[in-house]
């Protein structure tokens, strides 16, 4: 009789182990944290949340950031973040983490945005269990076909100086393709609402603009796998004619943008306060334009 309960205790023994090994991999080493929604996997960690909303910047200096930052622009709020696009020492900030988002958000030596405002906009009119993150790719400077990936090695010196050949190279050479990876990364912990885009200045006059927009646009919406009717572009308007501004000619074109893609709305920046270059706007300029690219994003209940 002692032999065979022996016996019979090393056969359940055997069995548990058999079947443990045909097991999934996931269901003995998948642990989920519904507060935070961590997903952990033996070769993978995922922290994805999908109430932190991200937006793709893109665009040329206005965007870049080239408006004085002041005490004001520099008060931190834990919602809203940035995506890291560049290493810069002199921010203590790698590429590809997200930190806690304080201008400069695009370069390591640039001004404010209006993705600044725009962010901080956000949070203010979003539920508290939402947060909001940027990724933001510009060069001042550019033609709007830097971001097209198939032809961008044609506008990679519109000019020759290092200030401008400098930034290209910190992108790889390819800004669409570094954007377009900071968003795949982004898209591991949130879900991607929108895009921003203030750019013109240096295709003013081009009336073929709002086609080379919607191309670069159709191929982030590609890339990423987005639903055109869940992520929409804005596009924000150059300084204008009572203002003195010097691509005013631009705004009537970029008017024209929703007319070739549906999706996409054009930010007014009349009144917005300018600088005495005539191209760039202020502090207060970018402050405010950032605040209306938000409240045209939350107009839209996305």
């Amino acid at each position: 009789m002692k032999f065979t309960f022996i016996k019979y205790i090393a056969l359940t023994a055997f069995l548990f182990t058999f079947y443990k090994a045909f097991l999934p991999a996931s269901s003995t080493s998948t642990t989920f944290n519904t507060k935070n929604t961590t997903h952990t996997t033996e070769s993978n960690t995922i922290d994805f949340d999908p109430n932190f909303h991200i937006y793709l910047c893109f665009g040329q200096s206005n965007m870049e950031g080239s408006a004085t930052i002041e005490e004001e622009d520099l008060k931190e709020a834990s919602r809203f973040k940035v995506l890291q696009s560049l290493d810069c020492d002199n921010l203590k900030r790698k590429k590809g983490e997200w930190y806690t988002a304080v201008p400069p958000l695009t370069q390591c030596y640039t001004g404010l945005s209006p993705a600044d405002y725009f962010g901080k906009t956000m949070i203010k009119n979003l539920p508290d269990s939402i947060s909001v993150g940027l990724v933001s790719v510009a060069i001042g400077g550019c033609d709007i076909r830097l971001f097209d990936k198939d032809m961008y090695t044609n506008f990679d010196d519109t000019y020759k100086e290092d200030w401008f050949t400098d930034k290209v190279k910190a992108y790889g050479s390819n800004p669409y393709k570094h954007l377009i990876k900071l968003a795949k990364e982004a898209q591991k912990k949130g879900v991607i609402k929108g895009i921003l885009l203030h750019q013109g200045e240096s295709n003013t006059g081009d009336k073929q603009w709002p086609s080379y927009v919607a191309t670069i646009y159709n191929n982030m919406l590609a890339d990423l796998n987005l639903d055109v009717t869940k992520v929409p572009l804005l596009a924000g308007e150059m300084v204008h004619e009572e203002q003195g501004g010097k691509c005013a000619s631009m705004n009537p074109i970029v008017n024209t943008l929703p007319q070739t893609i549906p999706t996409s709305y054009v930010i007014s920046s009349k009144g917005c306060e300018v600088r005495k270059d005539s191209v760039h706007f202020n502090s207060n300029g970018v402050r405010e334009l950032g605040k209306r690219y938000a409240l045209k994003m939350l107009s839209l209940k996305r």
